[in-house]
């Protein structure tokens, strides 16, 4: 096609009105009417709520609301769910315990939301937020997962006996013990997996607007899927009738999975609305993003990786320990099990894993899917053990990997997932290559002569996105399907309307999925509109999340596009006096192949409206509308090589170079592609060397703010190389893969692995610090 349609580097058409401040937030919005809302919030991470007493917070000025949770609860506001169900190896469910949007009874942790105060002004809110006087009784913490399942620590669900979730199996325990048992060599490490918070530019915000005329209730927030939220907040939060609930999510200024999940402030806003008759609008400050956003990861695992005489993988044993917080978030049992334990075998073919996890509560904030969700972790694991066990056995990292690469497709894995097409050898070449990896040996020679420490690390990762089949996932206990739903809309003058149920917040959809438009009908991009975030507008779809949106959103534009081009060739035929399968469109036109016989677009798409000559029984009108499901999950994968150089006087990390090789099968644009991978780069660069949330032993967050949670900055990160080496999936119409979460999950391994390859030692703690990259520098000095 031409120079916008599929492959080709079009500029994000959406860019235009970012960079010049013409995005339409959340806190953008304006309804006449309209007051703010403060929340008041627990400084305890463990506390029973004795009396809360409202009176002076009422009588300030400006104020019109201060509720509290029993009155959501009289009024019938139901608790927030998990929304995939999870059972114990002994076939119990998992322990959920109660989540009150506003809390009764009790706190679980610093930053639970226990009233919420409406006034004419954020300001005024704020001051009768500091007004209400809450009397608590403190209880004992617990914020460690190890320390949680310990008898006789704090209890912070009645229903979960030693703040135990779930205690969950995949795989072959038997097969995995006498794999380890007869192996030539084992590598053992203990593995930890630090807690993120996610940090979008944007923070979390909610706009809830109840019509007392129309009996109907709009809710603007900060959402990556407004069907699920409008569905959920009716079905189980009983805020308002489907029917009668709109939800609309504009621009987003970033996801990350954090704004995946329905929170208490959402339905809170709802229900204050109609509880004082006015508008209620919230936006979070960052501190309160801190405390109140769901977090991420927070695994520990104690792993164990068999080898035979001839180095080949025999089996891989996994225990893992997951840290929830003090509630179960909307998904958060999904990611330490089936979107993680499923991603063990890695790119390798291993013929016996067992993974064990158990889900913990603790007092701190929820924790559940970050970019990557599950398959991070899953990759930092077994990357982490592929380097050690390298340096243990000897042989290069790289040939270690080669010699365990799955080779021949389709592959299953012990552990459900079958991986459908790639080719993991053409990754590595390519990185390797693009490395330099095999004059590192010099560049460590010449930095040691400067006085540096020289370190190279590797990491083959692979990912299942495309979150898929419904049934699948259904019989694994998803509360939801994963399909996706698109309208093509052709109008009377031949623009083009898309309709799509998935929802961007940074990805460039009105870019990629216009250019399968313009690849189509050969239309001008510019004439082709994205429309998305308006349950009111919109048919159901599933959101955005997991990498899904090219795999199965795009999928359900090609097949609506399938019907809308099928009918525009019936009214050509006819109007043309052609046979149907002589038609074909392109450039703006539809032509009868072998002749000089066209129309232009529109006169199609003009015929179809005017309807005065249209094949017999044909209704009027070009528009199409369908669904996808798909058959499997999509499976990128990828090799990626960090090159680090360490100051051992103050244990400055320089990351030197960053390569980055992947597969994402067949690509749509792929300026957008590189910017989705320096971006999830950025974010495992971060989690491995800056960031991670620390509570104290009462519950306290440390790292509440910018001053104490590091975020990456431009000096930290190099100019990354990355570089495609691609096979079609054969599971879509389309051929992609996701490429949205490769960079945050195969990097923080990369990372580490060179860490610990310039020091010489087997392990160092994420996020390696300067003080403690220093430290560990000065404990292993003999």
């Amino acid at each position: 096609m031409g120079i916008e349609g599929v492959g080709a580097r079009v500029a994000r058409k959406e860019d235009k009105r970012f960079i010049t401040g013409g995005g339409r937030y959340v806190d953008d919005m304006v309804v006449p009417g309209m007051k703010h809302a403060m929340f008041v919030r627990s400084p305890h991470a463990h506390a029973q709520i004795k009396k809360i007493d409202v009176k002076k917070a009422q009588a300030m000025p400006g104020v019109v609301g201060v509720l509290t949770g029993k009155e959501l609860k009289a009024d019938g506001i139901g608790n927030l769910i998990c929304g995939w169900m999870i059972h114990s190896k002994d076939g119990t469910p998992m322990k959920m315990g109660a989540w009150s949007p506003l809390a009764v009874d009790k706190v679980r942790y610093v930053g639970d939301a226990v009233v919420i105060v409406i006034a004419d002004t954020k300001g005024q809110a704020r001051d009768a937020a500091e007004a209400v006087e809450i009397t608590y009784k403190e209880l004992k913490a617990v914020v460690d997962a190890t320390k949680a399942i310990q008898p006789g620590a704090p209890q912070i669900h009645a229903e979960a006996e030693n703040n135990l979730i779930f205690d969950w199996e995949l795989g072959d325990g038997k097969a995995t013990d006498a794999a380890i048992k007869s192996a030539a060599h084992v590598t053992r490490m203990k593995i930890v997996n630090n807690r993120l918070v996610p940090n979008a530019m944007e923070p979390r915000a909610a706009l809830g607007h109840y019509d007392k005329a129309e009996d109907h209730y709009t809710c603007w927030t900060t959402s990556q899927n407004p069907h699920v939220a409008r569905l959920v907040m009716s079905a189980f939060y009983n805020v308002a009738p489907e029917n009668k609930l709109r939800v609309i999510a504009p621009d987003v200024g970033g996801g990350f999975g954090s704004k995946i999940y329905i929170y208490p402030e959402e339905i809170v806003c709802l229900w204050a609305s109609k509880k004082t008759g006015v508008p209620v609008k919230w936006v979070a400050d960052r501190t309160e993003s801190f405390l109140a956003d769901a977090h991420g990861r927070d695994h520990v695992s104690t792993v164990e990786m068999a080898f035979d005489k001839e180095n080949r993988i025999t089996g891989l044993k996994v225990d893992t320990l997951a840290n929830l917080g003090a509630y179960m978030s909307l998904f958060s049992s999904c990611v330490p099990t089936y979107l993680y334990a499923t991603l063990l075998s890695g790119q390798y073919n291993i013929p016996a894993i067992h993974a064990n996890v158990r889900t913990v509560y603790t007092n701190t904030a929820p924790v559940d899917a970050y970019r990557g969700a599950g398959r991070p972790e899953a990759t930092y694991v077994l990357e982490r053990m592929m380097e050690t066990a390298a340096r243990e056995l000897g042989v290069s990292p790289a040939e270690l990997r080669r010699r365990n690469f799955i080779t021949s497709f389709p592959h299953q894995t012990p552990v459900i997932m079958a991986y459908d097409a790639g080719d993991y050898n053409a990754s590595l070449d390519a990185a390797m290559k693009a490395a330099d990896y095999a004059g590192f040996t010099k560049r460590k020679v010449d930095a040691a002569k400067q006085g540096k420490l020289r370190g190279i690390g590797m990491s083959c990762y692979i990912e299942a996105c495309g979150l898929a089949p419904s049934s699948a996932v259904g019989s694994l206990g998803a509360g939801v399907g994963l399909w996706e739903s698109a309208e093509v809309r052709v109008n009377a003058v031949g623009t083009i309307e898309v309709l799509t149920g998935s929802h961007s917040h940074g990805q460039g959809h009105e870019t990629t999925f216009a250019q399968l438009v313009t690849q189509r009908f050969g239309v001008p991009i510019d004439s082709v509109s994205i429309v998305h975030g308006d349950t009111d507008k919109v048919q159901m779809g599933m959101g955005t999340y997991g990498s899904r949106s090219g795999a199965v959103g795009m999928s359900a534009i090609v097949k609506a596009l399938d019907k809308v081009e099928a009918k525009a060739k019936k009214i050509a035929a006819h109007l043309l006096e052609a046979d149907e399968g002589d038609i074909v469109i392109e450039n703006g036109e539809v032509k009868v192949a072998g002749t000089d016989k066209s129309l232009p677009w529109f006169q199609v798409a003009l015929a179809s409206y005017t309807a005065h000559n249209l094949p017999a029984g044909m209704e009027p009108g070009l528009k199409e509308t369908a669904f996808y499901d798909p058959s499997n999950f999509t499976f990128p994968a990828g090799c990626y090589i960090c090159e680090v150089e360490i100051d051992p006087e103050t244990g400055l990390t320089e990351i030197i170079q960053f390569v980055a090789a992947d597969d994402f099968g067949n690509i749509i644009n792929p300026m957008i592609v590189e910017g989705q991978v320096h971006g999830g780069i950025a974010q495992g660069v971060g989690q491995a060397l800056l960031e991670g949330a620390h509570y104290d032993a009462s519950g306290q967050l440390l790292t509440a703010s910018y001053m104490d949670y590091t975020m990456p900055r431009a000096g930290d990160l190099p100019s990354f190389k990355v570089s495609t080496s691609n096979t079609p999936c054969p599971g879509n119409p389309l051929g992609v893969k996701g490429c949205g979460e490769a960079g945050a999950i195969g990097s923080p391994p990369a990372v580490i692995n060179a860490i610990t390859d310039a020091l010489g030692v087997v392990d160092i703690p994420m996020p390696a610090s300067p003080a403690t990259v220093w430290a560990t520098i000065r404990a292993t000095k003999h």
